[in-house]
């Protein structure tokens, strides 16, 4: 079986535009974009969340002890 090269590639967008139109794709790109978009700010806020829970650990235990 062989790979999928930019002949299939435009095959399947055409049968793909053809199916669904150029509205509801464009729809559908706006709200992956918009999903990406909530997904990277979740990301951030449970990154710093995670920091002042470890700095918060480290002030009631005194700090790391070497």
């Amino acid at each position: 079986m062989g790979t999928i090269g930019w002949p299939e590639l435009l095959i399947i967008l055409a049968v793909v535009l053809l199916i669904f139109g150029v509205g509801r794709i464009a729809r559908v790109g706006g709200e992956l974009g918009k999903g990406v978009s909530a997904f990277r700010d979740g990301l951030k806020e449970g990154k710093e969340e995670g920091e002042k829970e470890t700095a918060e650990k480290k002030e009631t235990t005194g700090g790391p002890t070497a």
